[in-house]
């Protein structure tokens, strides 16, 4: 039903209601029990049972849970111990995730009024929102938030802020006339109020057309419940890894084990020792390390300002291609300034920062003090005068007390050195005019300190313009001739142009016999002082920002329920929007579906006037083209498409808690730069997270290769079962932690984001794993079967000494693994982490050597000085070769 088509008296007919005197108790019951409660509901949820035992399905962790069986078969219950805190560890971080997405719903319902003022039996009673019902009769004033959706019947000079609902950053003055349209979206709907929306101004009464998920609240928490919560590309590609491992691993290892038993060795022995292979192929710590790196991300992004409510949600922020952000409150301050003064036909220009109230005036590129121009100066203390708002100072802090327009004229007039204390001294206001819709303007009656009275009016330009007769020009009144009118009305088109909200000055002196002023006798006959300019400004860092992230290769747009001049000129400022770049409205976006908006969405940089629905399908649309989505906002109105957004990013101090419970990431400082800082460091750990998956596998590689290797060429094995599971345990965990940690490459910030379908293997990382982790089998067997060429009847120290070139190797290697390029690249003491990790695990290692008590546990014997030559040259071999290839081959690049 589109309510805003009827008239108050059509709208009283079809709910059945009575403006006179509302429902009867009897009406309020029998459609309660009909319709419900004014509440936002939730679907069906799952019990925390089975949301915990939910966690526990995931591919991984069942890979997981067999590695512990098998290692409690094998009675290495410190191993099983260690898989079995890793599985829960990672189901308890889930379920806490989970529950908390749930929590944005609650959050949302929490926006709605606690108490109403209605109508009942003819008497106006409080009751709590929640009990409202369609055809109550409400009334409301400024600051009181409204209970449900409402058609206004009577509004004085009623004006109701919508932002968190439809992202316009200005109030928005309501009427009661019906309005003509069918398709006119929420923020142009100006007869309707809204749940959860502010009266900032004024007062009015109308009556409940719409309560609970049918509300345009309720709407969005449908949305909300219903948005397709994506998959991030780190969980895709640990998916493709565990199942590639998987197959890997078993295949390999039972080719181990029926060739040992093929050629004659102890079936026990051979199954024991292809378990052992199994739990070593498989990194179990892989989940565990990912959630490392990526909650030491998280402690760093912490320091830059930036709260991650979901681990994933870093690296996924690190391959967005696309970041679609709101406006008000985003990209900008959300604080009405103004920004350009016009008077006498000139025009100075004003800086500052929000509502504090510092600044300086320009003339072109020259600071002027104001107070050397009389029109100038005049204006901005009548613009001060007629005027209800406050800026308060709270710690240091300016918070806006009123209208954010009436706040903007207050800043400009403090700017000047102009204070109410000042104009206390010198004026007293004796009457007021309020503005009122009608007549689009305000005025209040004053009297300075000799008894002389004037009317000082603001109000809209065009307005202020055709009821004055005079203006002051060059400091002098002259009379309105139709080059003043013509000069002034191309000044007001200017502004206007630039998407800068417009507010004429005026006054006029009284006359000493004038005792009762009327509105009528007071607004007419004007001197026109002048016009100031203001807009919801830029944040000043954004513009960088966005700059540094094209040089990243990621599109910014801007999504906005504000209107398209003021988009697109905010757009143009922060360079978002380039020469050509398409701008497309909510009207466009309505007539549109995601395959049209698909055609035309790479070219768009801007969407204005849109709806929580035209968000979703804005977000589905990049996301069909292949993009990786990030989604910005601060409303209510961006749940849903946060949501559904790869990841969602949301303000920490502008924004609504529904908001920060939809997104994954929270701004605390609701600075868009902050998103450069976290796109950078999501870069960095997936690029760690590669470079210790490149670590494990192919140290696990090696330790595969060198049993199957030994068994085809007939030889004993290189290794017995607890050794391979020492190297699984200490060796690989330790380092491979530590390259989590590592800093990000210096050109991080340059490169495009990867290809969201790129695979975990892709960049050459499969070819490098296989090669190393041949070189790393190849050094181990040579080291072994030179050593047991040497004394046959000594298999333990041919054993040991193929232990310690495994891990020699691997500790060497681990510093070739911190680059794409070489182990030349890197300083290797920039990672102090990662040398102290192969420091602790050298360590182990000779412990278990030379340590009697764990030589018998081992399997180990004290190594000669002489060997400790052929262990360390072998194991230095895998690195040097490979990289000694590597420049060959970029050698022969160049050359050609």
């Amino acid at each position: 039903m589109n309510w805003y088509e009827l008239r108050g008296d059509q709208v009283e007919e079809r709910v059945n209601t009575s403006v006179a005197t509302g429902l009867s108790e009897g009406d309020v019951k029998a459609r309660q029990a009909k319709f419900g409660k004014n509440e936002l509901k939730e679907t069906n949820k799952q019990s925390a049972l089975v949301l915990f035992l939910s966690q526990f399905k995931d591919f991984m962790v069942l890979v997981l849970i067999g590695a512990t069986i098998i290692s409690g078969l094998l009675g290495e219950y410190v191993d099983a111990i260690a898989i079995v805190a890793i599985v829960i560890l990672n189901g308890i971080l889930g379920f806490v995730q989970e529950t908390r997405a749930e929590k944005s719903l609650q959050a949302l319902k929490e926006f709605a009024a606690p108490q109403v003022t209605v109508r009942r039996n003819g008497n106006w009673i409080k009751v709590a929102s929640k009990d409202i019902v369609v055809g109550d009769v409400i009334k409301f004033s400024s600051g009181d938030r409204i209970g449900a959706d409402i058609r206004v019947i009577q509004a004085t000079s009623l004006y109701i802020e919508e932002s968190a609902l439809t992202g316009e950053s200005v109030p928005v003055q309501k009427k009661e006339q019906a309005i003509n349209g069918s398709h006119i979206g929420l923020g142009d709907q100006e007869n309707m109020a809204f749940m959860g929306t502010m009266v900032t101004r004024g007062s009015g009464m109308g009556i409940v057309v719409a309560t609970g998920m049918k509300t345009a609240m309720g709407q969005i928490a449908d949305l909300l419940q219903s948005a397709e919560v994506m998959i991030t590309p780190l969980q895709r590609k640990l998916e493709q890894l565990g199942k590639i491992l998987i197959v890997l691993a078993l295949g390999l290892t039972a080719l181990v084990v029926l060739l040992g038993i093929y050629q004659g060795h102890n079936m026990y022995h051979m199954f024991l020792a292809g378990v052992s292979l199994a739990v070593a192929a498989i990194p179990e710590g892989l989940p565990a390390i990912v959630t490392v790196a990526l909650s030491l991300g998280v402690q760093r992004m912490i320091k830059k300002r930036a709260i991650v409510r979901k681990l994933q949600a870093v690296e996924t922020l690190g391959c967005a291609s696309v970041i679609c952000s709101d406006k008000t409150g985003t990209m900008t301050q959300n604080k009405m300034m103004v920004t350009h003064v016009w008077s006498a036909g000139e025009l100075w220009n004003v800086n500052g920062k929000g509502y504090e109230p510092v600044g300086e005036f320009f003339k072109g590129d020259k600071v002027i003090n104001p107070t050397t121009s009389r029109s100038l100066y005049q204006m901005l203390t009548f613009g001060y005068l007629c005027n209800n708002t406050e800026i308060i100072n709270r710690k240091k802090e300016f918070i806006l007390d009123g209208d954010p327009t009436e706040g903007a004229l207050v800043v400009a007039a403090r700017k000047a050195g102009i204070t109410r204390e000042s104009l206390a001294t010198q004026y007293e206001v004796i009457h007021e005019f309020p503005f009122d819709s009608a007549r689009k303007m305000m005025s209040v009656i004053v009297k300075d300190r000799n008894g002389k009275k004037y009317v000082v009016t603001k109000g809209a330009p065009d307005v202020i313009l055709n009821i004055s007769n005079g203006v002051l020009w060059n400091d002098q009144l002259r009379v309105m001739t139709k080059e003043y009118k013509d000069r002034i009305q191309e000044t007001i088109h200017t502004l206007g142009s630039n998407a800068l909200r417009t507010i004429a000055i005026a006054y006029k002196p009284l006359p000493q016999t004038a005792r009762s002023v009327t509105e009528k006798d007071a607004e007419n006959q004007l001197t026109f002082v002048g016009i100031q300019g203001m807009i919801d400004p830029p944040r000043p860092e954004v513009k960088q920002a966005v700059q540094e992230c094209r040089e990243a290769g990621i599109k910014t747009v801007m999504i906005t329920g504000d209107h398209k001049i003021t988009a697109t000129a905010i757009a143009k400022q922060l360079s978002i929007l380039p020469e050509g770049g398409r701008v497309l409205e909510g009207n466009d976006l309505t007539n549109m579906s995601v395959e049209d908006l698909e055609g035309v969405v790479d070219d768009t940089y801007v969407f204005a006037r849109v709806s929580p629905e035209h968000k979703l399908k804005i977000v589905k649309a990049f996301q069909n083209k292949g993009h990786i989505v990030a989604m910005t906002g601060d409303g209510v109105n961006d749940a849903p498409a946060i949501k559904s957004a790869d990841i969602g990013i949301s303000m920490g101090i502008s924004g609504t808690d529904v908001a920060k419970e939809a997104s994954a990431l929270v701004l605390l400082d609701d600075n868009f730069a902050t998103i450069k800082a976290a796109i950078k460091e999501g870069r960095n750990i997936y690029e760690n997270i590669r470079k210790f998956i490149r670590y494990l596998l192919a140290s696990n590689v090696g330790e595969i290769l060198v049993m199957l290797f030994a068994l085809m060429l007939t030889l004993p094995l290189p290794l017995v079962p607890i050794q391979i599971l020492l190297v699984n345990l200490v060796t690989d965990g330790l380092p491979a932690m530590a390259l989590g940690l590592d800093s990000p490459e210096g050109d991080v910030m340059k490169r495009k984001p990867r290809n969201p379908k790129e695979g975990i293997f892709a960049r050459s990382l499969g070819w490098k794993i296989i090669s190393r982790g041949f070189m790393i089998g190849i050094v181990t067997l040579i080291a072994f079967v030179i050593t047991y060429n040497q004394n046959p009847n000594d298999l333990t120290y041919a054993q040991t000494v193929a232990f310690a070139t495994l891990v020699f190797s691997q500790l060497i290697i681990v510093f070739d693994c911190r680059s794409e390029r070489s182990i030349f690249h890197r300083n290797p003491f920039q990672n102090i982490y990662l040398v102290g990790a192969v420091i602790i695990s050298a360590c182990v290692m000779l412990a278990v050597i030379y340590y009697p008590p764990l030589q018998v546990i081992f399997n180990t014997v004290s190594i000669k000085a002489r060997d400790w030559l052929l262990i360390s040259g072998l194991a230095a071999l895998p690195t040097f070769l490979l990289v000694g290839a590597l420049f060959s081959k970029k050698k022969e690049e160049r050359n050609a």
